[in-house]
């Protein structure tokens, strides 16, 4: 799956979850933009919330916390700027259909939250604007999010398109217990024909970890410049930038211990590889123009002659030259003819 200029396939994608742990404040908001991309991380990701299209009217205290933390059209338009110059992906979580709109020019995929993605008009919308989207799998059973796939897939079908979808392994619980973290369920998300990803909600670093040996191909942990800047709880939830960077540091090494799904000999197995296989080699001293039978075989190492499972092209076939015991038999040392089996 390709975002941007990044490649799911070559590289896993490290996002660092902003969210709302800016509180609203731009020159944090900045900040925390460049210690995501010092610390190492892919992109960054932000939360797009117009209150008043979230919640009800009538709770008016959660639409005054959400306004405090509130960002404003131009503020996103900035910080994508800013993100293009340190280096990193910027991508947003809408929370609307106009927020839609609005950072379209702006992201290089969209980001779906666990609460909406049974949210059909704003799939809907994100279709529409033709770019990748990542949908976290929060708060679903399989049917419901195999249900969402299929929904987008059809979406952009009528459309032609295709510009990737991937589902992100998400338990909406803050923080997770360890023993509902559940990463055995990314491996199964593979069945959908989608890029596998892990959205973490766990306390420190290790699930992220751990979910790229489990096939998560994007890892989105949430990030902040301090777990203690305030009493919002995200913060204490979050990885630091020391956190971030060491996240990085073992997912990459987890990279280099997976490496490739594609099954050879490697060039570190060169080596051993001829003195640690057999060869068919003479059981006893054979006779030039002897006939050689079954019970005049063994298998012995180093390889380099014929090898076991080759029996059929020696037995019943007369030697062309003597062959010690413990010598291994190549094809020159047999004569064309073949006599009856035995």
């Amino acid at each position: 799956m390709r975002i941007g200029n990044h490649d799911t396939d070559q590289r896993v994608l490290i996002i660092a979850e902003i969210g709302n742990n800016h509180e609203g404040q731009y020159g944090l908001a900045e900040e925390m933009i460049e210690r995501a991309a010092r610390a190492g991380a892919d992109a960054v990701k932000f939360q797009t919330i117009v209150p008043e299209r979230l919640v009800s009217p009538r709770q008016a205290e959660r639409i005054a916390q959400l306004k405090r933390f509130q960002l404003s059209d131009e503020d996103f338009t900035g910080l994508s700027q800013v993100a293009r110059r340190a280096g990193v992906l910027f991508i947003s979580t809408p929370f609307d259909l106009g927020s839609v709109a609005t950072l379209e020019p702006l992201v290089a995929a969209y980001k779906v939250s666990s609460g909406d993605n049974n949210f059909i008009p704003l799939l809907d919308r994100i279709c529409r604007t033709g770019k990748p989207i990542l949908l976290s799998a929060g708060l679903t059973d399989w049917v419901e999010i195999k249900r969402s796939c299929g929904h987008i897939r059809d979406q952009w079908r009528t459309r032609g398109i295709d510009p990737g979808l991937g589902v992100l392994h998400c338990v909406s619980a803050y923080p997770v217990p360890p023993a509902e973290a559940n990463l055995a369920v990314i491996g199964r998300l593979r069945e959908l024909g989608v890029t596998t990803g892990y959205s973490d909600h766990t306390l420190g670093i290790e699930a992220a970890v751990l979910s790229v040996a489990a096939g998560a191909r994007i890892v989105e942990e949430h990030f902040t410049v301090d777990k203690n800047y305030s009493s919002f709880h995200d913060h204490q939830l979050s990885a630091d930038p020391a956190d971030m960077q060491e996240l990085v540091r073992r997912v990459r090494e987890v990279e280099t211990f997976l490496g490739r799904a594609e099954k050879q000999v490697l060039a570190c197995e060169e080596p051993v590889l001829n003195s640690v296989r057999r060869s068919i080699v003479a059981a006893r001293d054979l006779e030039a123009g002897q006939v050689v039978s079954a019970d005049d075989l063994t298998w012995l190492r180093p390889g380099g002659g014929l090898p076991p499972g080759e029996e059929a092209r020696v037995v019943g076939r007369k030697a062309a030259r003597p062959i010690a015991a413990g010598d291994p038999i190549h094809e020159a040392d047999l004569t064309q003819e073949a006599d009856l089996k035995v």
